[in-house]
């Protein structure tokens, strides 16, 4: 039937069965921020890797200075000095004391440190009006990190302090797949650039930079192409060009049933691009398939902004993850109560926009603006979608409802 609609899951399915991860390969530390780690990663080394002091102050055997108060001081002669970096001393006798910085090495012979504040500070003879626990202000080799212990597990996003991290043991590089290059194709012969004057018939193109965000957003390499008119051989001819970067191609526009619907119009014929309604509302008109000789993804998503967004977080962001290796491939979704009463269309699961917010009363969401696909200030004022299902015609004032947050890492 002209009018069969394929469901959202079957959809993403199609999608995500046609993707495969990229090759992951050793990437140095600050290039893979934001990636998955596609390795398990092992402590090659302890941390600390020697005892070393947590304070500057005198290095001591904790014995010399059980005794040690301000009634009843403990005088030891002064050996020697060690820094950070700087160490020449290597051990020391009982009865003795070394000046020593925070980082540098406890010399052999010495268990404690006793910290500036009780002592003198003496050169030759160091005073200690205080009598420390034993082993205080040493930090043991081997007390955060153990060789061979498991620092970084396959699959983990790696944020600042797994880098961190992976630098303190050393490690200039980890296993991670590249970020995907994701190239967008506005059409529409009345599209315009920012900037350029516009007239009666003219629109700005917003779409390119709300999908080239939206893919950087997600971690990939974004690529916006120019405006392409409403002519299937322009369209090819930069399809054609762009394949040699894109790892995925999105385009907007020209995919539903009129007379200048260019992109269904160029790909149709080739055979490998499925085109047809999703049952989703803003969103109907989908395509995806394969281009070129590498089959590179194509996703075909509506011309209007808000349908175009919410495709791209339905369809292409799932895509771009598992091509970096990330999981879970769709954002979460949370709970949350209803501020106002919403209508849907029955068969359609309707993408809602609302402003998503925890307080004293829990979650709720409040739904922002009308249900147009045009508007798009309503979705720069959002920060979530309400999933209405596709078996709910209304939606009461305080009923509990499905929210996907849209502003949340995960």
């Amino acid at each position: 039937m002209a009018d069969q609609l394929t469901t959202v899951e079957d959809h993403l399915e199609r999608i995500l069965g046609s993707i495969r991860p990229l090759p992951d390969f050793p990437q140095p530390l600050m290039e893979t921020l934001g990636l998955a780690a596609a390795e398990d990663v092992v402590a090659p080394i302890r941390l600390p890797s020697f005892d070393n002091s947590g304070m500057d102050g005198y290095a001591v055997c904790h014995r010399d200075v059980l005794t040690a108060s301000e009634e009843s001081p403990v005088h030891l002669p002064v050996v020697g000095e060690i820094g950070a970096g700087q160490a020449q001393l290597l051990a020391m006798s009982p009865g003795t004391a070394v000046k020593i910085m925070t980082g540098a090495p406890v010399p052999a012979g010495a268990d404690t440190v006793v910290p500036y504040e009780w002592t003198d500070r003496g050169v030759a003879q160091v005073r200690i009006g205080r009598a420390p626990e034993a082993g205080q202000h040493v930090r043991r080799a081997g007390e955060d990190v153990d060789e061979g212990d498991l620092l970084i597990e396959h699959g983990t996003v790696l944020g600042p302090r797994h880098l961190g991290l992976l630098a303190a043991v050393g490690r200039a590089t980890v296993r991670s797949r590249p970020r995907p290059r994701v190239v967008i194709i506005s059409t529409g012969s009345e599209l315009r650039e920012p900037g350029q004057s516009l007239g009666h018939d003219a629109i700005y193109d917003g779409n390119s930079f709300l999908l080239a965000a939206a893919a950087r957003r997600a971690g990939a390499i974004a690529y916006r192409v120019g405006i392409v008119p409403d002519e299937p051989r322009a369209f090819l001819d930069a399809l054609g060009d762009q394949l040699v970067r894109a790892d995925i191609v999105v385009t907007s526009g020209g995919v539903s049933q009129g007379d200048y619907d260019v992109v269904k119009e160029a790909l149709a014929p080739l055979g490998s691009v499925w085109f047809g309604g999703v049952a989703m509302q803003p969103g109907k008109p989908q395509g995806f398939g394969l281009v070129g000789e590498d089959e590179t993804p194509i996703f075909t998503l509506p011309g209007n902004p808000v349908s175009a967004y919410i495709s791209f977080e339905m369809f292409v962001l799932p895509a771009v993850r598992k091509l970096m290796g990330k999981a879970p491939y769709s954002r979460p979704t949370t709970r949350a109560r209803l501020t106002n009463p919403i209508s849907s269309p029955a068969g359609r699961r309707q993408f809602v926009r609302g402003e998503y917010a925890v307080d004293r009363g829990g979650p709720h969401v409040v739904p922002v603006g009308g249900h147009g696909s045009h508007l798009i200030g309503d979705l720069a004022s959002s920060n979530a979608l309400i999933v209405v299902p596709e078996d709910v015609t209304s939606v009461s004032a305080g009923e509990q409802v499905q929210v996907l947050p849209l502003d949340e890492d995960f």
